[in-house]
């Protein structure tokens, strides 16, 4: 009576295994294969639901239907040019002949290889059918910006013009993109889109591309700089040159001035001493006077002719201190001249038997 339960629970138990095993779900993002003993059979499942296949018999393989990525690794690879660059690309793709793709390559992993192999192909070869510039750049027809300060000259000689693009970087994308979507529809997926995602210069010649960027635009410096101290050394000349010819014309007034000014001066002298004969020789006796001012010091020594007109007041002094001498006596009026004389420490007179070659001595 006891052994009826049990095979009854057993009964039941390899029910719930059997049915368990015979049915399984398909998400909404998969896609599934029905295998018998690692062959494929019937088509591929690519709608969401509960499903039916035989039990312990047959296997349930699973394949993403999501658009999945792909993210090559950096490498280095020369352009057209002769440039090596280091080039990252990615793409997305998607599994859209889930037999196909299970016939060739089973799982995910397999797959990124196999694009990494064909993508990395077809980037090397569009790369180096290319120049660096066509890679990295996208807009045609750029006008260049240039500096107000470029000669007609140094236009003419293209300075400051921008390398002509006629492809651009998408372009080379898309005949990435197009000959490697042929390779990899084979195996049962879709490219949908690839984009580069970093381009930079190799590690081993980065250093020299950047030497020879510095090099460039340090030549453009030193030429804007050259061109600064020309016309400094412009500005400065004419200051200097301005400077000279206001100070030469402000000169030239001020002698004009002062030329009219001794002019004027010397109308009114002229005026004023022109009076009568007393008034010329008045003026004569003072402008002598301050002549010896002028020349005659302490330690002078002049030599003076007998007819000089300084020697002749020079000589009238001596007649001041000569009580007994009659001023009227003095045949060349000089005693007139002596009496008005102030007494003041002075040359002294030679006496006559001094005199050599008709020269008096006075110290």
């Amino acid at each position: 009576m006891k052994t009826i339960p049990l095979i009854a629970a057993g009964i039941a138990v390899a029910g719930v295994v059997t049915a368990s095993s015979a049915v399984y779900t398909v998400g909404e993002v998969e896609q599934a294969i029905i295998t018998q003993f690692g062959r494929p059979v019937g088509a591929p499942i690519t709608e969401a639901g509960l499903k039916v296949k035989l039990p312990f018999v047959q296997q349930v393989n699973r394949i993403d239907r999501r658009v999945l990525e792909w993210d090559g690794s950096p490498s280095d690879m020369p352009t057209k040019d002769k440039l090596y660059i280091s080039v990252d690309l990615f793409a997305r793709w998607q599994i859209t002949d889930p037999l196909q793709y299970f016939l060739r390559l089973r799982d995910e992993r397999s797959a990124q290889s196999r694009l990494d192999d064909i993508l990395g192909s077809e980037t090397r070869n569009a790369v180096a059918k290319h120049e660096l510039i066509e890679i990295i750049r996208t807009t045609k027809d750029r006008t260049p910006l240039r500096d107000n300060l470029l000669t007609d000259q140094e236009l003419a000689q293209d300075i400051g013009a921008l390398v002509p693009i006629t492809k651009g970087r998408a372009l080379v994308e898309e005949q990435i993109f197009e000959a490697a979507a042929e390779k990899v529809r084979v195996f049962g997926i879709e490219l949908l889109d690839i984009r580069f995602k970093r381009i930079n210069y190799n590690e081993s010649v980065r250093p020299k591309i950047y030497d020879r960027m510095i090099s460039e635009r340090r030549q453009i410096a030193e030429r804007f700089l050259s061109e600064g101290n020309g016309e400094a050394a412009r500005i400065q000349g004419d200051r200097v040159r301005d400077l000279n010819k206001i100070q030469s014309e402000a000169y030239r007034a001020v002698e004009e001035i002062r030329g009219d000014a001794d002019a004027a001066a010397a109308d009114i002298y002229a005026d004023a001493y022109n009076v009568d004969d007393v008034s010329v020789d008045f003026y004569g006796f003072t402008r002598t006077m301050q002549a010896y001012g002028d020349m005659i010091s302490d330690d002078t020594t002049l030599v003076l002719t007998t007819d000089s007109e300084l020697f002749r007041f020079l000589r009238g002094m001596q007649a001041e201190p000569e009580a007994s001498r009659d001023p009227a006596e003095d045949p060349e009026g000089g005693g007139d001249v002596a009496a008005i004389l102030p007494e003041r420490p002075g040359p002294r007179l030679a006496s006559p038997g001094a005199a050599r070659n008709d020269t008096d001595a006075l110290e």
